[in-house]
């Protein structure tokens, strides 16, 4: 009696067993996911074809990886260089390097993103000392620090080719009030907030010059280049610009 009354408890445990691992299990995803939700989570894979605004996030995040004097257009649509640039940054962090953004492409992301969408490695701060509205310069507040955080991105990308060693930025978005008390030129870059100047540290500012050909800066000017030769010089202009003749650049 006693042996069929355990047999007969037998399933039950086992059915119990089983929901309560399958809860626990859902909560550890949930709280794998939770990681990225300050900031942004894809909800899919994506590859070649694919277009959104889930696209645009992912471009801003690898368009530090697009190529030697290539720029990665921010444009949702998910073609052949953008393609080409997830795999940089795939082989950049030893993953698979298959182009295709999946569950390990963006578990990396996540695990190099703060809660406010910046890489780790900079902040929203660091690339304004000017005021803390973004306002007051050549395009609106918001179009400013969205300049920024792709700024940040290559920063990153940059950063992270020079072995993950700082980076010092001296100089970021700046109005027209701070770009002019600094001497700053009136077409400056800083006044769209997508340039960043970069002082020596673990680097010098030529080798930061040279690495940085390859990270998707349009504008770079450095030492050689009037007023260059106590930093590097790093913006997004519509056509390319590079000098700093004392690095061979």
């Amino acid at each position: 009696m006693h042996g069929r009354a355990l047999s007969s408890l037998l399933p039950r445990f086992l059915l119990t067993f089983a929901l309560l691992v399958t809860g626990l299990a859902g909560v550890v995803a949930t709280a794998g996911t939770a990681r990225a939700d300050g900031c942004y989570t894809w909800s899919r894979t994506l590859s070649q074809g694919a277009s959104g605004a889930d696209v645009t996030q992912l471009q801003i995040r690898v368009a530090g990886y697009p190529g030697y004097a290539g720029v990665l257009a921010i444009d949702g649509s998910y073609g052949p260089a953008t393609v080409a640039a997830v795999k940089r940054f795939q082989t950049a962090y030893g993953l698979g390097a298959d182009g295709v953004a999946g569950p390990a492409t963006f578990s990396k992301i996540y695990a190099l993103q703060d809660d406010d969408c910046t890489p780790i490695h900079f902040s929203y701060a660091e690339l304004n000392d000017c005021n803390s509205t973004w306002a007051g310069g050549a395009v609106t507040a918001a179009t400013a620090k969205s300049n920024a955080l792709r700024t940040m991105w290559k920063l990153e990308a940059l950063r992270h080719a020079l072995g993950d060693e700082p980076l010092r930025v001296t100089s970021g978005f700046r109005s027209h009030a701070c770009n002019d008390a600094v001497g700053g030129a009136s077409s400056s870059r800083h006044l769209y907030g997508d340039a960043a100047d970069l002082g020596a540290g673990p680097h010098t500012l030529c080798r930061l010059a040279q690495q940085a050909r390859n990270h998707g800066f349009n504008g770079i000017l450095g030492p050689g280049y009037p007023g260059h030769g106590d930093h590097t010089h790093l913006d997004h202009r519509d056509t390319r610009y590079w000098s700093a003749s004392s690095c061979g650049i």
